[in-house]
């Protein structure tokens, strides 16, 4: 295999398998369930709380403007709700709607029904080997 960055590392191993473990699970997904900008602003603010639209800009890289159009139309299914700060009337703070928080269950559901089928046809020391290196994925995620 050519090597696009020219790199052989651990690093660069752990991201193909964890692109490629990502692109699988996202054809796992329910068929017309939530476009994956939605998907990830709900994420955020499931795992984050409340924020404002710049936070979940920044979070998601993209610019602000960029966002718009997402939180509209999240907004207009009912799947977030928009709150105007108290002490800058300027600011508005986007949080989780129950109905946000279904959407963002069912959609995880699919993923982890067939993850976990697949997960369950491996040995158990694979298995555990399996649970640590999600335990070691997490930890790097945190990492600043």
């Amino acid at each position: 295999m050519v090597l696009i960055s020219g790199v052989s590392s651990d690093g660069a191993t752990l991201r193909r398998s964890a692109m490629r473990l990502t692109r699988r699970l996202r054809r796992a997904r329910p068929e017309g369930g939530l476009a994956s900008a939605k998907l990830s602003v709900l994420g955020e603010l499931y795992r984050q709380g409340e924020q404002t639209p710049h936070q979940l800009a920044v979070a998601d890289r993209v610019r602000p403007q960029s966002l718009t159009r997402t939180l509209a139309a999240l907004e207009r299914d009912r799947l977030v709700y928009r709150r105007r700060d108290t002490s800058d009337r300027r600011r508005s703070w986007i949080g989780l709607t129950s109905e946000g928080f279904d959407a963002l269950s069912g959609d995880m559901a699919e993923r982890d029904r067939w993850l976990d089928a697949q997960i369950q046809r491996l040995s158990s020391a694979e298995r555990a080997v399996l649970a640590l290196a999600a335990e070691l994925m997490d930890r790097l995620a945190d990492e600043s």
